[in-house]
């Protein structure tokens, strides 16, 4: 296996370099400036050094890059360090701000039991555990916080670089292997670890997982610029790939109804120079910058290929409550015509009681005596109503009018 690889997950302390012969005028001289400049940018900006560390934490770094085997000779080890320690040290930092308030925090530390294992993406498990990644040791740790006990948990490939953590319903743990491009699943109950390598030589670095209800694992592609999904009952994996280049999904949740939303770390447009992050749901990818909604045809069926199951669901559940919304509709309209019904021969029967005469008859349509009665008492209607009558209306009914009443 090649070690120029290896340098490549080492990011948190040495960010790309140019040449290492660019970079010698730049950094002072002493023992172990040739070994610095030759290992410390082999994948990251050199210049990264600069932003220096305490002595414990040079040390911390030399450990990291010793358990990736980073080719750096034994016996040029400890100068190294000494060359970084002494020329780039910890630069000051603004003073802590003690803010008043009524709630008081504590803050407990598990040194791990791997010097340099850069442990990563704490996990709680439903025992109450919590579970890390020993990115750079190729370990799984457990720690019991009522006792402080920690439990590391060997991979079965050295350079494995585990990076996300998701429990299932079984309790097994699953990760992602930045560096060997797979997704892994640890049992604690036997330390068992089960691989899966990525079909595509393309999608290197998964990083974030997520487990939706049917047990599928999903998960990010970074440097990949993908998305898959795993199925743990046939092991098979399914990718696609992000429809804007260099997009970096990053983080990965499961929505409500069972829809993988993911964040694209580094999209940026080529149109209008946007960056900034697009989350996906129901297979449709959104965000505000122009560019993205010009292409937005392009991205439907985006993750649809690999939630249709999880679609289906929700086409099917959208469906009934559809048909619950148009019943409800139907049964209120009903209903209000059954009252307007009923007012109207209320209304009615008012007013033939008040047009009958002393011997109980009702006039006929051709009476005065319903002509007036029907003028008062479209009036009396509209003053209840807050409708005055309009100068030069006249609430007199012609005939035609009180034979339609």
């Amino acid at each position: 296996m090649s070690k120029q690889p290896l340098l490549a997950v080492i990011a948190a302390f040495l960010c790309a370099a140019s040449p290492a012969s660019a970079q010698q005028a730049d950094f002072p001289d002493g023992p172990g400036k040739q070994t610095f400049v030759n290992f410390c940018g082999g994948c990251h900006d050199i210049n990264r050094s600069r932003a220096g560390y305490t002595p414990e934490g040079w040390h911390t770094v030399m450990r990291m890059m010793l358990n990736f085997d980073v080719p750096v000779p034994k016996d040029e080890v400890d100068t190294l360090t000494q060359y970084l320690i002494k020329n780039f040290p910890e630069r000051p930092r603004p003073a802590a701000v003690v803010v008043p308030g009524p709630v008081e925090a504590t803050i407990k530390l598990w040194p791990v039991p791997t010097p340099g294992s850069r442990p990563h993406d704490p996990l709680a498990t439903r025992d109450g555990a919590i579970w890390y990644t020993g990115q750079l040791s190729g370990k799984l740790g457990r720690v019991d916080p009522k006792t402080g006990a920690i439990k590391e948990y060997p991979l079965k490939t050295p350079h494995t670089a585990p990076h996300g953590l998701v429990e299932d319903k079984d309790g097994n743990i699953w990760f992602t292997g930045n560096h060997l491009s797979l997704i892994g699943k640890l049992d604690p109950k036997t330390g068992n670890v089960t691989e899966y390598k990525m079909p595509d030589p393309k999608a290197k670095d998964p990083h974030t997982l997520a487990i939706d209800d049917n047990g599928i694992v999903w998960f990010t592609v970074q440097n990949g610029n993908m998305v898959g999904r795993l199925d743990p009952k046939s092991g098979e994996i399914k990718l696609v790939t992000s429809p804007t280049p260099n997009s970096r999904p990053y983080g990965l949740l499961i929505n409500s109804k069972g829809i993988p939303v993911l964040v694209e770390f580094d999209r940026r447009s080529e149109h209008d120079g946007d960056q900034g992050i697009r989350l996906a749901e129901r297979g449709i990818a959104a965000a505000p910058a122009r560019a993205w909604a010009r292409r937005r045809g392009v991205v439907r069926g985006f993750l649809a290929r690999l939630s249709r199951p999880a679609q289906s669901r929700d086409r099917r559940a959208q469906g009934m409550a559809l048909a619950q919304r148009t019943e409800v509709g139907a049964l209120r309209h009903r209903l209000h015509q059954g009252r307007a019904l009923v007012q109207r021969v209320r209304r009615q029967a008012e007013h033939d009681r008040a047009l009958r005469s002393e011997d109980g008859k009702i006039p006929e349509l051709g009476d005065p005596r319903r002509r007036r009665h029907r003028a008062q008492h479209e009036r009396h209607a509209r003053r209840q109503s807050g409708d005055r009558e309009q100068p030069g209306q006249s609430s007199r009914l012609g005939r035609g009018e009180v034979e339609r009443a």
